[in-house]
């Protein structure tokens, strides 16, 4: 058969497309508790997001807000400075508050520089905390870093608490580092400075994770992370320590940036690597914009695993992009304004109807994919685009169930929808 006749398909596969899925994770699971609470991270639990402060924690109820504003955006563990005795003080204070409010996430100190010392002065410290982040890099240098190294891991032990050691480029262990820089030189065929610093991050890691355990800290406590700046030297540092650990790892970029350029770079090399099947918990390390809520970053990284079919937090819309044919801003509004309504009203759904956050809606602009689209979602509305005829159609489950018109389109299709969720959604709970 020639290339050119009529019956033949020459771009028609033997065999089906392969559906794509996110490979399996194969690392232990470690049990972050406080209290009779827990969550559990890696092995088979859910991907986790995280995400940290930016408050003095000194200031314990400013704290104590912040942390539950994460908590309810989705954050499932938030992290908080702990880098004087006045922060180490307010700790118990801050777990008290959100007790008392609440407030189940669990609380990961972070420590730099006097870690030990503050764990050991301040024993309701580290009581309170269920986690401690170590950098390996700022406990000291040599005999003096192993020893307060290791009275951080044994105070860990003794409380039963999770610890991650959180390697960062912008700090590494100097000594570690000149060490295999003096290797590599003498290589008959050196390698790239860039990647000896990827050996180096990756080496104190897995290190630091074998002294903790020969300290006697469970191995399945142990989170690892090996923070760079880079899309591209990220996602190489951790293929490479996914290859050589099954610990727990602890994915996020360090310093992502401001805005889309944070975002973006964010979801850009935490979606490599989480579709490979590496990384157990992330965090979005945006940098906020002047008067922009720190919970963006939780948003951001909700969105990252509900993009990639991971999880789903919160009901999806589907909006169109805008052209010609929509001159009007109706359905951009509309679109905005049922994801606010849902966003904001997912603290008390969660709760009350089980599986919502599964549901997908649809609010589009013209009659070219409107129809189309609505149908392919749980409930979806058509809106008129420019030129047609002032209808906008609402199809539910797939098919047509009403056409709205007049000037409370908006305020009667969020009618609808609540009507919808409360009917497929409240016989659940």
């Amino acid at each position: 058969m020639t290339p050119d006749s009529a019956t033949e398909t020459p771009c028609q596969g033997e065999q089906p497309i392969p559906l794509t899925q996110v490979r399996a994770r194969h690392t232990r699971q470690c049990v972050v508790s406080w209290g009779s609470h827990h969550v559990t991270v890696g092995g088979d639990a859910p991907v986790r997001v995280q995400s940290m402060t930016n408050t003095d924690t000194a200031d314990a109820v400013g704290t104590a807000i912040q942390v539950k504003e994460l908590a309810l955006a989705g954050s499932e563990l938030v992290r908080i400075t702990v880098n004087n005795d006045e922060a180490a003080k307010a700790v118990p204070y801050i777990r008290e508050q959100l007790d008392r409010m609440g407030v189940n996430v669990p609380l990961i100190g972070d420590f730099h520089y006097n870690g030990h010392r503050l764990l050991t002065d301040h024993p309701a410290c580290a009581e309170a905390l269920s986690k401690y982040r170590i950098n390996p890099g700022n406990v000291g240098r040599g005999d003096k870093g192993d020893r307060q190294f290791g009275q951080m891991v044994e105070i860990a032990a003794r409380l039963g608490k999770a610890i991650r050691i959180g390697v960062n480029w912008g700090s590494l262990d100097q000594d570690l580092l000149a060490r295999l820089m003096d290797q590599n030189a003498n290589r008959a065929q050196p390698w790239d400075a860039r990647q000896v610093m990827y050996e180096s991050l990756i080496t104190s890691a897995l290190d630091s994770a074998a002294k903790a355990e020969a300290i006697g800290l469970d191995g399945n406590q142990i989170t690892l992370s090996c923070k760079v700046s880079g899309v591209q030297d990220l996602i190489a540092v951790y293929q490479e320590l996914s290859r050589r650990t099954n610990h727990v790892l602890h994915l996020g970029l360090t310093e992502a940036g401001m805005g889309t350029k944070g975002a973006v770079a964010s979801a850009a090399a935490l979606s490599v690597l989480l579709q490979q099947g590496i990384g157990d918990t992330i965090r979005v390390s945006l940098t906020p914009q002047p008067g922009e809520s720190r919970t963006q970053e939780v948003v951001i990284a909700l969105e990252i695993l509900q993009a990639l079919g991971m999880r789903a937090f919160v009901p999806s819309v589907t909006a169109c992009p805008g052209c010609g044919r929509t001159t009007s801003t109706t359905f951009q509004e509309l679109a905005k304004q049922i994801d606010d309504f849902l966003r904001g009203s997912m603290p008390v759904w969660r709760a009350r109807y089980p599986g919502v956050e599964n549901m997908k809606l649809a609010v589009m602009g013209c009659i070219v994919n409107g129809p189309g689209e609505s149908k392919h979602a749980d409930i979806g509305i058509s809106l008129p685009g420019t030129g047609e005829a002032p209808a906008a159609p609402v199809y539910i489950d797939g098919e047509k169930a009403m056409t709205l018109r007049g000037d409370g389109i908006a305020r009667d299709f969020q009618q609808i929808v609540e009507q919808y969720i409360d009917k497929r959604y409240g016989a659940r709970s």
